[in-house]
């Protein structure tokens, strides 16, 4: 048996008036997972614990079985793991991601204008970041390169006792109630501050802004945490497995959980990323001996931050196309039994442009066990009228492998 899990990360949404009162999900057309829904499983289930907060970390470590309350860390020790970056237990990591600010006054009167700065290039934001590091390394801090917007800070022996804000949660907002709290916050904040100065001026931030671009004119810090330790998932499951994604997050809980994380050229993590790359290195994987693979697309939810409601749609088309139907159509060659499960981590509503914890759809498709339902569609009104909820997001991948 073959098992593979695709995420479309933020893929949930709300009715939509543009979109006739139907959410994206609804209103795309995705002929595979609608096809698959006639004759699998709908429900729905929650990914986010009560009281914690509705990240793709939490999130998708519960949908790989792992209890966030538990095992959560915070994301940016995942991020550090999926880079290489070696860390002590007393090491405390931060998320770093390049973002846009507004020019006008003093820094705390700016207004986070983009989370991504325009989902700046990974080639113009090393070059950013190499500025950054040189201008703030220490023996105690240190900054290291990621991909496009999403880079790290190490913090040697550091306190952890803050209250960071993530930016995509303040998109539009005057960040000046969301700046960094705790006992030595004032560190982080002149950082923050002092990168504004020297990264509006940068000759990378001035042809950007040449090319009508926005520019990664400022550092912002937030995702504290310490370096995690998750059981490794083939002890958990009896099944080797793969995690195949273009965000160091995903990747980093995969390498967490002992799962092998697999690099497909083109892979963005935006909507213009290398799908069918995405799909094909999945059949790699179970041809080659894996029993499970996992496919994260983040191309939905940076629609969602972005309030990209004609992108969000096509995403998930392009999900359906060319990742969904063409894992189908190669399973089916192969000639072995398959169950698939397809699920967004958490909706990321284009009205609110951030993470919400509500309860999203999955879908769950078994080659040796279909049931015929013609009615049935996979969105979220389907799954609201289903009777299947998982309430204890961790526990739904044992009943996918029917352990």
């Amino acid at each position: 048996m073959k098992y593979v899990i695709i995420l479309g990360d933020g893929m949930a949404d709300e009715p939509i008036k543009e979109l006739n009162n139907q959410t994206p999900l609804q209103y795309a057309n995705k002929p595979t997972m609608d096809a698959l829904a006639k004759l699998g499983e709908i429900g729905r289930v929650h990914t986010i614990p009560k009281g914690m907060a509705p990240g793709s970390d939490t999130a998708n470590l519960a949908v790989l079985g792992y209890d966030p309350s538990l095992y959560y860390t915070g994301r940016s020790p995942l991020e550090a793991v999926s880079m290489g970056v070696e860390l002590l237990d007393s090491d405390i990591t931060f998320r770093c991601n390049l973002v846009t600010l507004s020019d006008e006054g003093e820094y705390k009167d700016k207004v986070i204008l983009d989370h991504s700065a325009d989902e700046i290039s990974t080639e113009e934001a090393r070059e950013l970041i190499k500025a950054v590091n040189e201008h703030f390394r220490s023996k105690a801090i240190e900054f290291h390169p990621g991909i496009s917007y999403r880079h790290l800070m190490v913090w040697h022996e550091g306190p952890d006792d803050f209250d960071l804000t993530p930016p995509h949660d303040i998109l539009g907002k005057s960040i000046k109630d969301y700046l960094p709290k705790g006992s030595q916050s004032g560190t982080i904040l002149n950082m923050m501050k002092e990168s504004y100065d020297f990264l509006s001026v940068h000759p990378i931030n001035i042809q950007r802004v040449k090319k009508g671009l926005r520019p990664a004119n400022s550092i912002w810090i937030w995702g504290e945490g310490r370096r995690p330790r998750l059981p490794l998932f083939e002890e958990k499951y009896g099944l080797k497995g793969s995690v195949i994604s273009a965000v160091d997050l995903i990747k980093g809980i995969g390498i967490c959980a002992g799962l092998k994380s697999v690099d497909v050229e083109g892979a963005t993590g935006n909507i213009h990323t290398n799908f069918e790359g995405k799909a094909m290195a999945a059949i790699n994987e179970l041809k080659n001996g894996q029993d499970f693979v996992y496919v994260h697309v983040e191309a939905p939810d940076e629609c969602g931050h972005r309030n990209e409601l004609e992108n969000k749609v096509k995403s998930i088309e392009l999900l359906d196309e060319k990742v969904v139907k063409v894992i189908v159509e190669e399973l089916n060659l192969l000639g072995e039994d398959y169950s698939i499960m397809i699920l967004p981590d958490h909706p990321t509503p284009l009205r609110l442009r951030t993470h919400t914890d509500d309860p999203v759809p999955y879908l769950i498709y078994r080659k040796n066990k279909e049931v015929l339902n013609l009615e049935q569609k996979y969105d979220e009104i389907f799954a609201t009228s289903s009777k299947n909820c998982f309430p204890i997001g961790h526990e739904l991948i044992e009943y996918f492998f029917k352990k």
